[in-house]
């Protein structure tokens, strides 16, 4: 899909100026894929680990972590043919390939054809769209599919829901102020960056792909203890939270 009607200069055009829309969300966007590659430094064994980014997107994830590991491969998994073909363009190396499927499908897995057992999957502000009962069996699918001592890492807006309201007002308040202090509160953003994709040129035939994209509805939406009794539950030895600021939690769980 790299090759349908854009280039990599223009594919990093996109890529950075969607990297700016998410500052909108998330003011310490690089802090949170720092510590994730802080992580995958300290747990993983292999110097040259195989590593699954769960709703790779156009990559800034991936790109961060073959710069931090440069021994290991990156398979990047998305549903959005579009988002894919700004990653593979921009990321296009032997190191890095993308695969189209849908994190919610039962077969995700086997789609990947991956030639040994991973040791880490990774994941960051995708898998909040995900109801629990498929998040459920997505880790239960990582925990199966891992290499002992695998790890499975995830950043993202994680709430306690109606246990505690009070506290996810406050972690929505945190993140509001520290985008007003860092200058990202009024970044463009993702419906503008779509709407902005949708008028230009050299992505219209991509744009046409997608059919409208991912189906962004979550009805049965987990709470951040459904992510770590789901990771228990599938099989990891331990899952916690190592990092957060307001709303915004990094969360690991190792085999």
């Amino acid at each position: 899909m790299s090759g349908i009607g854009i280039d990599v200069e223009r594919a990093r055009y996109w890529i950075e100026r969607w990297d700016r829309q998410q500052e909108h969300y998330m003011p310490d966007r690089e802090q949170r894929f720092e510590v994730i590659g802080d992580v995958l430094i300290e747990v993983l064994e292999r110097a040259d680990p195989l590593i699954v980014d769960l709703g790779v997107g156009p990559g800034t994830l991936s790109d961060r972590l073959l710069s931090r590991l440069p021994e290991a491969t990156v398979v990047g998994v998305d549903a959005d043919p579009l988002l894919l073909a700004l990653a593979q363009a921009d990321l296009g190396s032997p190191r890095f390939r993308t695969v189209h499927t849908d994190l919610r499908e039962r077969d995700w897995l086997d789609r990947l054809e991956l030639d040994r057992k991973p040791d880490a999957f990774v994941s960051t502000t995708a898998l909040h769209w995900m109801n629990r009962d498929p998040l459920r069996a997505l880790f239960t699918a990582c925990a199966g599919a891992l290499a002992p001592g695998g790890v499975f890492v995830d950043g993202d807006h994680l709430y306690e829901g109606d246990a505690a309201p009070r506290l996810d007002a406050l972690g929505r308040a945190m993140t509001s102020r520290r985008g007003q202090r860092a200058g990202t509160a009024d970044a463009e953003d993702w419906r503008q960056w779509w709407e902005a994709v949708e008028n230009a040129p050299e992505l219209a035939e991509l744009v046409r792909l997608r059919g409208g994209g991912f189906d962004h509805t979550v009805d049965d939406r987990p709470t951040a203890e459904d992510y770590l009794t789901f990771a228990r539950g599938a099989g990891f030895a331990e899952a916690g939270f190592v990092w957060q600021y307001g709303d915004d939690r990094l969360m690991v769980a190792i085999r």
